[in-house]
């Protein structure tokens, strides 16, 4: 920089941001390095012999780095870095090849915990490799083959903010008793019960567990098509997973309402638009390392007196940089007790993953009975084009799924079958519960810096002023803001009549998404 004649302070603002990139990169570092002490903490320390006789530490117990302007800042060394020397040319060397990979932060929590079944790990790497590896080569583990990119530490919130107002009672009844067998989508309810994101948000919701996309791009990279499109179907189920006891329900979005999610720390940038308004129709595009995700949904709604039923229309599909391609459909949901006992929601049907080359998947979401013992029981397999099952899933939507050699559709629970590997397990619950049940990654969703409101469009979610009075506990001016929005939006049925198109989607003519 100095050569290209740039001045110095640029040179120390640019050599700062480079420290605090560096700085976030060690503390990854050490979680691997306390993961690797404490799966190794039983067993001795391994040195090896320098080439001058020094005892180098193993590259288990010890990898410091030194920066010859600001010295060693490793966060856990206690003495200067003696593995790099000056070499006659001036530049720094090190003595030995040590290799450490960093593996995304996301993948700790759910990646790390061992199948009780058969001890592998989420991936599934060594049951992987018998599957679908005739060679029978080894398959490199997926947890740990991303050593090359350093992914920021965003901080985010963990709790929404405290309500300032005291909730009030309300009569669902009183409010929708006119409305059985009519459009939910048609019906206006109070802010009451809504929970404080809107349907373009819950879209960006699926995408909680995006690291299974990127498990399956790296599995395809290795030739294992298999684990590709098992990851895919576990990833089209975890989307499900955040369902579980939420009462209320989202925002509908305004004609042109936008929601943009810009996640480098999950490496997945996100953009969903409201289309139509009748049919109320959202598209969303998503990209990930080595995906691409899109599809649209219009949900038809009916209301029973004591439940709704959901169905959503619309075809999800994600393609791979090496141009594989899966699209699948969306199953019914049914939400019941609305308005006497406690509120539940169930997911039923059959899903289809269609892919483009070897294989597909089915799977079959079951319906639930009064005297089911074992509800959210999910059960499927993969077939290749010939029709040959090459391996089963079973599972619960709203907690794991496995998958196995042997067949489980005669089993009820991944416990009754040996063998059976860790597909997907669900996070753990914020550790800061709200009224709406909202997971930790939920909440980031709606969550509003001055830095981002400088960004967005005004079309945005975030900026909407009903959704962020009832985040804030405001409820009264939430409702007066719902009510007048509402009415606004009465408008939009003439706007689209009179020509109106969306601002970053369009129709595909041949397929109609």
């Amino acid at each position: 920089m100095h050569q290209d004649g740039l001045n110095e302070s640029l040179i120390q603002d640019c050599e700062q941001i480079m420290l605090s990139e560096f700085s976030s990169y060690r503390k990854q570092l050490k979680l691997r390095y306390d993961d690797h002490l404490s799966l190794f903490g039983s067993s001795r320390h391994h040195f090896e012999e320098g080439k001058d006789g020094n005892i180098i530490q193993g590259a288990l117990t010890k990898n410091e780095f030194s920066s010859s302007r600001h010295g060693n800042f490793s966060e856990y060394s206690t003495t200067e870095s003696d593995e790099f020397e000056k070499q006659d040319g001036g530049e720094l060397t090190c003595e030995e090849d040590y290799t450490f990979f960093d593996a995304a932060d996301y993948f700790t929590e759910s990646n790390s915990r061992s199948s009780t079944m058969s001890g592998s790990t989420d991936c599934g790497v060594h049951s992987a490799t018998n599957i679908d590896n005739p060679g029978g080569q080894e398959v490199v583990d997926i947890q740990i083959q991303d050593s090359n990119n350093m992914l920021p530490e965003i901080k985010r919130r963990s709790k929404l903010p405290e309500p300032t107002e005291k909730e009030k009672g309300i009569s669902l009844w009183s409010i929708i008793k006119d409305s059985v067998g009519k459009d939910l989508t048609r019906v206006c309810l109070p802010v009451y019960f809504n929970e404080p994101l809107s349907s373009l948000q819950k879209c960006f919701e699926d995408f909680e567990y995006s690291y299974l996309l990127d498990q399956a791009y790296e599995y395809g990279k290795v030739g294992n098509s298999l684990m590709r499109i098992l990851k895919v179907a576990a990833f089209a189920i975890s989307g499900y997973a955040s369902s579980v006891a939420r009462p209320c329900k989202p925002f509908n979005p305004l004609l042109g309402e936008t929601y943009e999610a810009d996640f480098p720390d999950r490496r997945i940038r996100f953009f969903a638009e409201k289309v139509s308004h009748h049919p109320m129709l959202i598209a969303c595009h998503s990209e990930g390392k080595g995906w691409k995700f899109w599809g649209d949904s219009n949900v038809k709604s009916k209301f029973w007196g004591q439940s709704i039923q959901v169905d959503p229309v619309g075809v999800l599909t994600v393609e791979f940089d090496d141009g594989e391609i899966f699209k699948w459909s969306k199953v019914t949901t049914t939400i019941n007790n609305l308005i006497l006992g406690k509120l539940y929601c169930n997911h039923h049907g059959i899903m289809h993953i269609k892919g483009n080359r070897q294989y597909s998947c089915k799977l079959k979401f079951k319906e639930p009975s009064l005297l089911d013992r074992n509800p959210h029981l999910v059960q499927g397999f993969v077939e290749d084009n010939d029709g040959k099952k090459a391996s089963f899933l079973i599972g619960k939507w709203d907690e794991s799924m496995y998958y196995s050699n042997l067949d489980t559709s005669k089993v009820k629970s991944a416990d009754q079958l040996q063998g059976a590997s860790l597909l997907w397990e669900k996070n753990k619950p914020s550790p800061n519960p709200t009224r709406y049940n909202l997971s930790s990654f939920a909440i980031t969703l709606n969550e509003l810096s001055p830095e981002l409101q400088e960004k967005l469009p005004p079309t945005d979610s975030r900026l909407r002023p009903d959704q962020r009075h009832l985040e804030n506990g405001e409820y009264e001016k939430a409702n007066a803001e719902k009510l007048r929005l509402e009415r606004r939006q009465r408008m939009s049925t003439k706007l689209q009549d009179n020509g109106w198109k969306p601002r970053w989607f369009e129709q595909d003519a041949e397929d109609g998404t």
